[in-house]
């Protein structure tokens, strides 16, 4: 077994999904009006120190790490869903930097400690969210 204490990996947070524009039409419902659903949230990247974990050979050969985007909305006011979170687990005592800034990001000393390093897009506002009582 190898020990890799150093890696550096690309990680994208997920998109915003689209909102919808939609418009409802019934046979007896004049004027019916917008009924577009906003789009779901993306997804975070977390970390999460793991007592379990002693090296970050996961990493070595997983180089990017991808969190879900959310679903686009739908129509009759219809959410889409919210991507999930990407967790990885990185051993108790890690140090996350941003590679561009050399910034601490975090520093994962305590078992179950957690950093978010990129948090997810918005999703978009459906066609509804602009309606007006006039």
């Amino acid at each position: 077994m190898h020990f890799i204490d150093e890696v550096r990996f690309l990680v994208k947070a997920g998109d915003g999904g689209k909102g919808c524009v939609a418009f409802r039409r019934e046979a007896h419902v004049p004027r019916g009006g917008p009924s577009g659903g906003n789009g779901g949230d993306g997804g975070d990247v977390i970390f999460v120190a793991d007592p379990q974990r002693a090296t970050l050979l996961d990493y070595r050969y997983r180089q990017h790490q991808l969190a879900e985007s959310g679903q686009q909305g739908l129509g009759s006011n219809k959410t889409g869903k919210r991507g999930d979170d990407l967790i990885a687990p990185v051993p108790v005592g890690t140090l996350v930097y941003d590679h561009t800034t050399g910034q601490l990001l975090g520093d994962l000393v305590t078992p179950a400690a957690r950093c978010v390093v990129a948090r997810g897009g918005r999703g978009g506002r459906g066609n509804s969210c602009f309606a007006t009582a006039t």
